[in-house]
């Protein structure tokens, strides 16, 4: 099969949706400038680049109650700074119930039942539950064809690691099996890993 996303696809549903897949899952924490906390989960998330060390995610659709975006995106417009949190399977429930689309006064730590610490060098919290957050400073916002569409760029400038996911000297991820998002409506989580050793090392 081949298709031009232009002509679409012909299918019941989008299959790009399914094909860059499994993507890590940057579960963003911001906070509005009147102080008010917000909580979501974007799979359009990867890091890129190691010193200093940089990270990425992608709002893709927009919200009535906000200018143009979500949530997250007009707090760090606002504020400058975010934080992420490494989403592991055993809070795929909370991750979830985040993603809903309420009204921006609702406070999503809350509504998910989790609890939340201050970030060390940005004014924002974070989840306190997971595995690792990567606290950020805005370095840009990029204006991505199409409606809505928004990259975030960051500067990640403090690291929390939970103390059970160090082992040996190393972040483990097996430890906390992290959540994968697929496509449509389906997730993964990461169960098996193994090593390989490059050409010439």
């Amino acid at each position: 099969m081949f298709y031009r996303p232009e002509d679409g696809h012909g299918l019941p549903h989008n299959p790009f949706n399914a094909v860059v897949t499994p993507r890590p899952i940057g579960w963003i924490s911001t906070r509005g400038a009147d102080g008010s906390e917000n909580l979501a989960p974007y799979s359009f998330f990867n890091a890129v680049a190691y010193v200093p060390p940089q990270v990425m995610f992608a709002s893709t659709s927009t919200k009535p109650d906000r200018d143009g975006t979500k949530d997250s995106v007009s707090n760090i417009r606002d504020t400058g700074v975010f934080c992420v949190n490494i989403v592991e399977y055993a809070l795929k429930d909370a991750m979830n119930e985040t993603s809903g689309p309420w009204p921006k006064e609702v406070d999503e730590f809350t509504r998910a039942g989790l609890e939340r610490v201050e970030c060390e060098t940005v004014a924002c919290s974070r989840v306190k539950a997971a595995p690792a957050s990567l606290e950020c400073k805005l370095t840009q916002i990029v204006t991505l064809r199409g409606e809505a569409n928004f990259l975030v760029l960051g500067e990640v400038t403090g690291v929390h690691l939970r103390d059970n996911c160090i082992k040996d000297g190393m972040f483990d991820i097996l430890s906390f099996q992290p959540l994968t998002r697929l496509g449509y409506r389906d997730y993964s989580r990461i169960t098996e890993v193994f090593s390989l050793k490059r050409p010439g090392e």
